[in-house]
């Protein structure tokens, strides 16, 4: 079953809060290789001048990723999770995240299209703090393979 072309423009509701913790932020940096002082030590981030740890750059999929379990869970979707591989991921950034940051996000399809058997549906999530201010935009192309 192809991916239904009827998902573009589909918005689904804001995710559950996700309050940032320090260790994971710190966690996340070890995982990814970020060994920025910013990254790991309170105080070398509050001296640059944050309120806490800053998470690194490919932090928000952290967050994304619970806009895309919204997605995949979609009846209608027509995409079998089984069949899915990470196109392409792109992030838009107002601020750094940084531990204590409360965020919230929201998922919107911005694309569905066949290419040679298989579906690429690109999805945006924007990702808000506490105050509804914006804090970045993740945008994730999922490739779903055909038959082969």
């Amino acid at each position: 079953m192809p991916v239904n072309p009827d998902l573009v423009s589909r918005e689904f509701p804001p995710t559950a809060p996700y309050l940032v913790g320090r260790e994971k932020v710190r966690e996340f940096a070890r995982a990814v290789l970020a060994d920025s002082p910013i990254c790991l030590d309170p105080d070398a981030a509050r001296a640059a001048g944050y309120a806490d740890v800053v998470a690194p750059p490919t932090f928000p999929v952290v967050v994304q990723e619970h806009t895309l379990a919204q997605l995949l869970a979609e009846p209608d979707a027509g995409i079998d999770f089984s069949r899915v591989v990470h196109g392409d991921q792109r992030f838009a950034f107002t601020r750094p995240i940084v531990a204590g940051d409360e965020l919230t996000a929201r998922l919107r399809v911005t694309g569905v299209k066949s290419l040679g058997g298989n579906s690429m549906v690109t999805a945006e999530s924007t990702i808000v703090d506490a105050a509804g201010a914006h804090v970045v935009t993740a945008v994730s192309t999922l490739v779903v393979r055909g038959d082969e």
